[in-house]
């Protein structure tokens, strides 16, 4: 029915150690292209997305990711702004977090 070998010619039919290694070297590719294509994407985006609310000034015309759109007209310690909306000059007081983009384009800006 079955035919067992011993362990050491089972290891010279199968290709022994190297098949281990293209196995091993073929996960550490595949590893590689996701963290080029996923990980250090989103990571960049996430950066770029901390810098832009950092760096919101009194003035700026910003859209929160609620789709409420506003002028700045203070800002409150460090993680609060107040923004103005609308033509009857209601104020809102929002989180920086809740920015969704800064719409003024600075000249300053690179």
């Amino acid at each position: 029915m079955y035919q067992f070998l011993p362990l050491a010619e089972a290891a010279d039919s199968s290709g022994g150690m190297s098949s281990w290694i293209t196995i091993i070297l073929l996960y550490a590719v595949v590893i590689g292209g996701l963290y080029l294509i996923v990980i250090r994407p989103q990571s960049k985006k996430k950066k770029k997305e901390e810098s832009m609310r950092k760096n919101v000034q009194i003035g700026d015309e910003i859209t929160t990711i609620g789709g409420i759109s506003g002028r700045v007209v203070g800002i409150k310690e460090d993680s609060e702004l107040i923004i103005e909306t609308g033509t009857d000059r209601n104020k809102i007081k929002v989180k920086r977090w809740a920015i969704g983009s800064v719409d003024t384009i600075h000249d300053d800006a690179e």
